[in-house]
C-alpha cells in the first residue's frame, strides 16, 4: 500500500459499526486486488460503465455523487460529461482504491474523491443533482439507512441511477470459474439473500422496498443481459489469471495450498474454453439498471 493510502486508512472518518467488516475487506487484500487490476477491470466492466453513464444522463454543470467509486472509472467518465461547470464527488471506503483514483484522474477534471462511509458521512444537504453507482451499493449492512442519508444529499429534483448484479444463476461471469474452483476447494460461507455482498440487491422487489423506505420515488429496475470479456482481449490465460485474482473463485482459493490452486487452475481453464472467441473470453452476465427520483414527479 502506498504512503498516501496508509495515511488515508489512518484518517478514515467515522463509519457505521455494522459496515466494519466490509471496510476492513476493502482496505485489505480485496481492495488491493482491484488496484492491481485497475486497468484490466476497467476494460472488463467498460460495457456496464457505458450503460450506466448513458442511463444516468448527466448534464453539463450538474453535481454528481458517485457512491463506491473505487478506482474512479465512472467518476472520470461523468466528469467529462458535466464539464468544468459541474462537479463529481467520488466516495469509497477503500483508501487504496481512492489512492489509485487520484493517480489516474487528469488534473483538469472537476472531480474530488473522499474516503468515507456513505451510510454516515455528513453530505451537504440538497447539494447534488444525481446519485450514481457501479456495483457500490450492495455492501451496506443497513441499506435503508444508507440510502436515506444519500437521499438527503440530493436536491428535490435529483435522481438516482445505479447498476447491481442479478441472481448468481443469471451470472455465469461469476459462477463458471467458481464452480470449477469448487471441484477442489471448500465452498465459501453461505450468505443470506440480504447479507451484504455482490448479490444482496439481486431481488428487484427488495431494491424497490429499500429505496421507497429511504424516500425515493418512481423506482424502476430494468434487467439487462450482456456478455463480459473476462480476458480483456488478452486471451484464455489472461482470463484464467483474472479468475484467480479477483471475484468469488479467487476468494474460494485464497488460503488453499499450491496443489489445490494448481488443480483448480486447470479446471477453470477447461471451464472457460467454451467461451473463447479469438482473444476474448465472453461470459454471460446480468444486471439491474435501477433508476429513481428524489421527489415525486
Amino acid at each position: 500500500m502506498s504512503n498516501a493510502a496508509k495515511q488515508n486508512a489512518m484518517e478514515i472518518p467515522p463509519a457505521h459499526e455494522l459496515n466494519a467488516d466490509q471496510i476492513a475487506y476493502w482496505n485489505g487484500p480485496g481492495g488491493q486486488h482491484w488496484v492491481d487490476r485497475q486497468n484490466t477491470q476497467d476494460i472488463v466492466l467498460a460495457p456496464i460503465s457505458e450503460i450506466l453513464t448513458q442511463r444516468a444522463d448527466a448534464k453539463p454543470g450538474e453535481r454528481v455523487l458517485d457512491v463506491g467509486c473505487g478506482c474512479g472509472a465512472t467518476s472520470l467518465a461523468l466528469a467529462q460529461t458535466v464539464g468544468p461547470t459541474g462537479h463529481i464527488l467520488g466516495v469509497d471506503v477503500s483508501a487504496a482504491m481512492l489512492d489509485r483514483a487520484r493517480q489516474v484522474a487528469p488534473a483538469h477534471l472537476p472531480v474530488h474523491f473522499v474516503l468515507a462511509d456513505a451510510t454516515v458521512y455528513p453530505f451537504e444537504r440538497a447539494s447534488f443533482d444525481l446519485l450514481v453507482s457501479r456495483f457500490g451499493v450492495m455492501f451496506f449492512a443497513e441499506p435503508t439507512r444508507s440510502f436515506a442519508n444519500l437521499h438527503r444529499a440530493l436536491r428535490a429534483s435529483g435522481r438516482l441511477a445505479f447498476v447491481c448484479w442479478r441472481e448468481p444463476r443469471e451470472n455465469p461471469f461469476f459462477m463458471v470459474p467458481l464452480q470449477a474452483a469448487y471441484k477442489h476447494a471448500p465452498k465459501l460461507p453461505q450468505l443470506g439473500p440480504e447479507d451484504p455482498g455482490p448479490f444482496s440487491f439481486a431481488s428487484a422487489e427488495r431494491v424497490g422496498r429499500i429505496l421507497g423506505e429511504a424516500g425515493f420515488h418512481n423506482v424502476a429496475a430494468e434487467p439487462c443481459n450482456l456478455s463480459l470479456d473476462i480476458a480483456a482481449g488478452r486471451g484464455l490465460e489472461a482470463a484464467v489469471q483474472g479468475a484467480l485474482q479477483i471475484g468469488p473463485a479467487a476468494r474460494a482459493l485464497a488460503e488453499q495450498p499450491p496443489a489445490v490452486i494448481a488443480a483448480a487452475t486447470n479446471s477453470i481453464r477447461e471451464a472457460l474454453e467454451p467461451f473463447v472467441r479469438d482473444q476474448s473470453v465472453l461470459l454471460p452476465a446480468s444486471i439491474w439498471i435501477v433508476t429513481a427520483s428524489a421527489g415525486r414527479k
